[in-house]
């Protein structure tokens, strides 16, 4: 299938992460986050048990909590943003 649309978005806006081992993986998890999301909506089709779809929404929203840190840490390690948009941007979105 390719990569998903949120792997395109973050070749087109996220130009720093050059790495392509580290894209590839940050890409992956993200497509593990979809598939999570997914059983989510089907819990919820189902009309499964609010319990069972509440602990589902925590471990999609840590793993894309992690997601979001892996990014930042290539980010860091490629020495291409100034530690001062690095801590900005954790600022606003962390």
């Amino acid at each position: 299938m390719g990569y998903s649309l949120v792997c395109f978005l973050i070749h087109a806006v996220m130009p720093h992460l050059t790495d392509p081992a580290k894209k590839k993986a940050l890409c992956t998890r993200l497509a593990r986050v979809e598939g999570q999301l997914r059983g989510v909506q089907r819990l919820i089709d189902e009309e499964a048990d609010c319990e069972k779809i509440a602990q589902q929404l925590t471990a999609s929203r840590k793993a894309l909590d992690k997601s979001f840190f892996a990014m930042v840490a290539c980010m860091i390690e490629s020495g291409q943003v100034p530690a001062g948009k690095v801590a900005e941007m954790l600022t606003k979105f962390a």
